[in-house]
């Protein structure tokens, strides 16, 4: 059983129903943990389920490193059908996604594994993002490395998984070496947003003699270009338009409003409004798409970025009442939080915790030691946080608070670097 801490303030109580929490470790032999969450926010482990998959590992595949956390790039590597009946996840090791039924007391049961198509090209695969069309009973799954960025898996009512044909891209002509991170159905299921973060992936740019990544490369004009996305082509959120049966239209390609433009996150209560965060931009902004599929992006928010540029802030959690927003940054090892007022977003919190230290062997792009925090999620009743820091084995839950500020209530030992995904649900109350 995993390590357990409960200290908390008094004033917190019972909040909130207690539910369900699910991480993958992506090691070689990879599982799904599922956790019990408590109606104060402690995490109790129930299982590992096997995914009958295999993951990287602790070695990253975007950059070549041996071992070093957020493998892939990328977020949404497990998740629930809108009614809880099925969970699936990816094995970004050996290409391929699994479907989970999921039962009383949140127990899993694997139900199926199949390859995405992608044939694994080296040391390790790269699929790493799911999104899904409860309308189509259709995966999409993302991996870093393409050409096939996107495959499609039809999945039955019993969730057995039907690999397709369909392959799609987020190159462009002149950039077939693109990442891109995530992707998202828009709430109505009519578009599929796709987040980048780089035109060319570290692994081919290379590193510098000292280990640092190389950031710059010659364009063709000759003139030094960065490697992120979005910075300065105007071309970093991919969009395509779901066709009835679920396959996809042809990809267009749109501004995201700043450097890399990594993370998508719609709107609870406004199934039009998105909010971007910026891996190299470092900072958040508010976004809107048409019934077109044509976007509009506000200006960015930004953070302190006192301690270097090229933060990392990847990852996003919008709490339900769509009033708080948590974002991630992987390079300062923290987590800030912004107030979203209407149109307007404001920082709430710069950090919102204490740093949670590594074990100092990783640097993020600023060139700070980080415990690379990576994934996140927040319950449905808004009460409580959780944060993936890959490079300190930790598993930290924290009580919201009004302010944006965040207290840890409970921490869970996981495996070193490779973890990755969190998704869960509340019982009912």
């Amino acid at each position: 059983m995993a390590q357990q801490t409960t200290s908390m303030s008094k004033e917190m109580g019972i909040n909130g129903h207690g539910g369900h929490l699910y991480m993958q470790t992506n090691e070689i032999k990879n599982v799904v943990i599922h956790y019990h969450r408590s109606a104060n926010g402690t995490l109790t482990e129930v299982e590992r389920v096997a995914t009958g998959g295999a993951g990287s590992g602790t070695f990253k595949p975007i950059s070549g490193q041996e071992s070093a956390p957020n493998s892939f790039e990328g977020a949404g590597s497990v998740i629930l059908t809108p009614d809880h009946r099925f969970l699936f996840a990816t094995s970004g090791g050996d290409n391929s996604v699994s479907s989970f039924a999921v039962g009383e007391q949140g127990r899993l049961k694997l139900i199926d594994t199949k390859p995405t198509g992608n044939a694994v090209k080296g040391k390790s695969g790269t699929a790493k993002s799911l999104a899904y069309s409860p309308s189509k009973n259709m995966l999409y799954v993302v991996h870093s490395f393409g050409p096939d960025h996107i495959r499609l898996m039809s999945v039955a009512d019993d969730g057995k998984l039907t690999p397709r044909m369909e392959g799609y891209t987020a190159n462009t002509p002149d950039k077939p070496n693109r990442v891109p991170t995530q992707a998202v159905l828009s709430p109505d299921e009519k578009f599929l947003l796709v987040g980048t973060t780089f035109d060319l992936p570290i692994a081919i740019s290379g590193t510098y003699p000292d280990g640092s990544p190389i950031l710059w490369v010659p364009g063709p004009d000759g003139k030094l270009r960065s490697v992120a996305s979005n910075a300065p082509d105007p071309d970093g959120i991919v969009i395509f338009r779901v066709n009835a049966n679920g396959t996809l239209g042809p990809p267009s390609f749109q501004d995201g409003g700043g450097g890399s433009p990594f993370y998508i996150a719609f709107l609870h209560n406004r199934p039009d409004t998105f909010i971007v965060g910026y891996a190299v931009g470092d900072g958040v902004s508010m976004c809107r798409i048409d019934e077109d599929g044509r976007i509009g992006v506000g200006k960015v928010v930004p953070i302190d970025t006192k301690r270097g540029k090229i933060a990392e802030l990847c990852w996003l959690s919008v709490s339900p009442d769509d009033r708080l927003l948590y974002g991630t940054v992987f390079g300062y090892s923290n987590v800030i939080t912004f107030h979203i007022d209407g149109p307007e977003i404001r920082v709430a919190k710069d950090p919102a915790c204490p740093i949670v230290e590594g074990d100092g062997t990783f640097r993020g792009l600023c060139g700070d030691v980080s415990s690379g925090p990576s994934d996140n999620w927040v319950s449905p009743d808004g009460a409580f946080f959780y944060q993936i820091y890959g490079n300190a084995s930790k598993l930290v839950g924290y009580a919201t608070k009004p302010d944006g500020s965040l207290e840890e209530v409970t921490s869970v030992a996981i495996p070193y670097n490779c973890p990755e995904g969190l998704v869960g649900f509340d019982e009912a109350a």
